[in-house]
């Protein structure tokens, strides 16, 4: 565990001042705001950033494929269906090549990185350790959770997230790996990266207005993450095969390219138009047009093959969903921050498509460094948008992939240990 966490933290470190590094060399500027710089930057450069950005998906595609025999693993399906064993090299060069195109400006998650380095450490691990599989599958969710934890520099979230998101259980004997798994690698990677809140944001209040609108806006949160999931899954599912895996990522991309020319926003995971919109700054007639094009934007960059996260991105297509249905609640009850809307519409989408309403909330708290402010809405967001999604959909978006027989296996291992302690009580 000890292990795991400082080698996470050390590869999220390493992944980050990569991505700032490739970010600053396509983009200019200091390699942490992408919307800025390609704002300023030329029509020329939107597009061959992101043709170049195709081709380095498609070229890297194949080497990964030439270099390791090892069928690629979702890290989610790993820990439930192999014991928590990843190939290694497969999986480490789709972290690194994910970096250097999320850099280049595909509109994809960074965290899905650091998130695979901690899964693969821990199970290197666990084979040094010789580890049973139980064992195994907990280290490697907590080395993926510590994964996002360092990233972001949020343990506790990224502890939870290993628990509620990646093993699916939320036990009490998991917890003390969880924690110190995350606790170590935020830690080890606070020593190369700055210990600040991701997002900036005043100390925002609850108010009956808010939580009035959130009964209306949670739910519509909550069917709009049952509808991403679901185009999710149908992108994961449709990736280009043979030839089309560098020729498809080349034609998406600049596509992306071109709209980029017009909307920078389209660019990377969407950290920078979160930031804006969860301070009020972006106009409702933007909010409205990325609600669209932002989803549709990762969705294409999935399609073609790209490998990435899905955490910032989604957060995003919440971020602008809640700005925009605040706005029109604002015609009817005037007086709420618009910042706040869309940051009880990001926690929304976040806790409805990962169906993780505690890590979720968690999570966002540690992002914006704000706690008590506006705990009631963030909670009553995460919780009736969760409710809604998971009524419709079984699916999270980090197991997207899986199968209907894989779905209704995961859910009976779930349930084993809680049916085998129900059997002890009845012993007793």
């Amino acid at each position: 565990m000890i292990l795991t966490g400082i080698a996470t933290g050390l590869g999220a470190a390493a992944l980050t001042r990569l991505l700032e590094l490739v970010q600053r060399l396509v983009w200019g500027g200091s390699g942490t705001d992408i919307l800025k710089t390609a704002s300023e930057s030329s029509t020329t450069r939107h597009i061959l950033a992101l043709l170049a950005a195709g081709v380095v998906t498609g070229l890297g595609q194949i080497i990964l494929r030439k270099v390791s025999s090892a069928n690629g693993i979702d890290t989610t399906e790993a820990i439930w269906f192999h014991a928590g064993r990843l190939p290694a090299v497969r999986t480490l060069g789709s972290a690194v090549l994910s970096v250097l195109i999320v850099g280049m400006g595909v509109s994809l998650g960074r965290e899905g990185a650091p998130k695979q380095a901690g899964a693969v450490f821990a199970n290197l691990f666990s084979d040094w350790g010789r580890l049973s599989d139980d064992q195994r599958r907990l280290l490697v969710a907590c080395g993926a959770g510590a994964g996002m934890g360092s990233a972001y520099g949020v343990p506790l979230g990224g502890a939870l997230f290993s628990l509620e998101v990646m093993r699916g259980i939320l036990a009490l004997r998991f917890v003390l790996p969880a924690l110190f798994c995350a606790m170590i690698a935020t830690g080890v990677s606070w020593l190369f990266l700055p210990n600040a809140p991701t997002y900036m944001i005043p100390a925002y209040e609850s108010s009956a207005s808010v939580l009035v609108w959130l009964l209306i806006a949670a739910p519509l949160a909550g069917l709009a993450s049952v509808a991403f999931v679901r185009l999710v899954r149908w992108a994961d599912r449709n990736k280009p095969s043979g030839k089309r895996r560098l020729i498809a990522p080349v034609v998406a991309m600049g596509i992306l390219g071109a709209a980029s020319i017009w909307f920078p926003q389209l660019l990377g995971n969407g950290k920078d138009v979160s930031q804006l919109a969860f301070v009020g700054a972006v106009a409702p007639a933007l909010l409205g047009i990325l609600i669209v094009l932002k989803p549709a934007a990762t969705l294409l960059s999935m399609r073609s093959g790209a490998p990435g996260g899905m955490f910032t991105p989604t957060l995003t297509v919440g971020a602008m969903l809640g700005g925009a249905l605040g706005w029109a609640w604002s015609w009817l009850w005037p007086g709420v921050p618009a910042g706040l809307f869309a940051l009880l519409g990001a926690t929304a989408m976040l806790a409805a498509t990962t169906q993780g309403p505690i890590s979720a909330s968690v999570l966002m708290m540690e992002l914006t460094g704000r706690d008590r402010s506006f705990i009631l809405p963030l909670l009553l967001a995460a919780g009736l948008a969760t409710l809604v999604a998971r009524a419709i959909e079984p699916r999270s978006i980090y197991d997207a992939r899986l199968t209907d027989e894989e779905i209704a296996e995961r859910q009976r291992l779930r349930d084993q240990p809680r049916q085998l302690e129900i059997e002890r009580m009845g012993d007793r």
